[in-house]
Order: structure tokens, then C-alpha cells, then sequence
């Protein structure tokens, strides 16, 4: 069950690029001096995809558990 953990571990981690991605997009989104109206066009998508990377980090984190306790 090893391989599951270190499977699991490497999903996260990936989730974890994504909301890290989620973040400079949005820092970089308020820098780019758009109005409200694009703001938030760009905040909408911005949105949908944190969800997303939080799903596929807690789903990494769901097979991290599931190999500990079948190990």
C-alpha cells in the first residue's frame, strides 16, 4: 500500500500547484488594472478552477489515508 501513499501524495501536490497557480493568477488579475466589470470575468474563472485543484488535492489526500489504513 505503499505505492498508494506516494501515488496520493503526488495527486495533492498537484492540487497544491493549482491553487498556487489559482494565486498568482488572481494577484496578477488586480496588478493588470482592469475595471470591475473584467475583474471579476477573470475572479469567475479564477474561482472555478481553485474548486478544482481543492478537489484534486483533497482526493490525493483521500488515497494518502486510504493507503495508511490498509497498510
Amino acid at each position: 500500500m505503499g505505492i498508494l501513499i506516494w501515488i496520493g501524495a503526488a495527486i495533492s501536490l498537484a492540487g497544491l500547484g493549482g491553487i498556487v497557480a489559482c494565486i498568482v493568477r488572481t494577484v496578477r488579475a488586480r496588478c493588470a488594472g482592469l475595471d470591475d466589470d473584467a475583474l471579476r470575468a477573470v475572479l469567475k474563472r479564477i474561482v472555478t478552477l481553485n474548486l478544482l485543484a481543492l478537489l484534486v488535492s483533497a482526493l490525493g489526500l483521500m488515497c494518502v489515508m486510504l493507503g495508511i489504513t490498509l497498510g
